[in-house]
């Protein structure tokens, strides 16, 4: 890619890029992996504007652009759980979930945590395993009544 991706903090303003840009994602992206009625309930799972602000306000939370658009996005909870990581459906592929994954890492290692954890989907466990994390379980996961396959990951440092 030659473009620069710049990264900076999440603020409420972004919210409503956020949401459509998790929706997308999860639209295009997931649905190789994952039925109709689950890519419906996980997308609807972005409707409370309360939680994108919860979770600006009290995560580490980091938006990444390209030429001022916003084409990702990820966000640590509890200072070593990665709680989300959402590239643009049109800029997967070019570096940019690396380098929110890098900073993600550098934040993580900043706060004296020796290992970064995640609850990943079928379609991003290719993207972590490249990555170095391990696979700790398959668990189900539940959004609105409707259960998921994920894979809690870690990577230790």
């Amino acid at each position: 890619m030659n473009k620069a991706i710049d990264i900076r903090p999440a603020t409420l303003e972004d919210i409503p890029k956020i949401i459509t840009l998790f929706r997308d994602t999860i639209s295009h992206i997931n649905k190789k992996h994952y039925s109709e009625k689950q890519i419906t309930a996980w997308s609807s799972s972005a409707d409370s504007i309360e939680e994108w602000e919860k979770r600006i306000a009290k995560f580490y939370f980091i938006i990444a652009e390209i030429e001022n658009n916003m084409v990702g996005f990820a966000y640590l909870k509890n200072g070593n759980y990665l709680e989300g990581l959402f590239v643009h459906t049109e800029y997967q592929r070019k570096g940019i979930g690396s380098k929110l994954l890098r900073i993600i890492e550098s934040q993580v290692m900043m706060n004296d945590f020796e290992v970064l954890k995640s609850d990943v989907t079928k379609t991003a466990l290719p993207f972590f395993d490249n990555k170095y994390f391990e696979v700790l379980k398959k668990q189900n996961k539940t959004i609105k009544g409707v259960g998921f396959e994920h894979f809690l990951v870690e990577k230790q440092f």
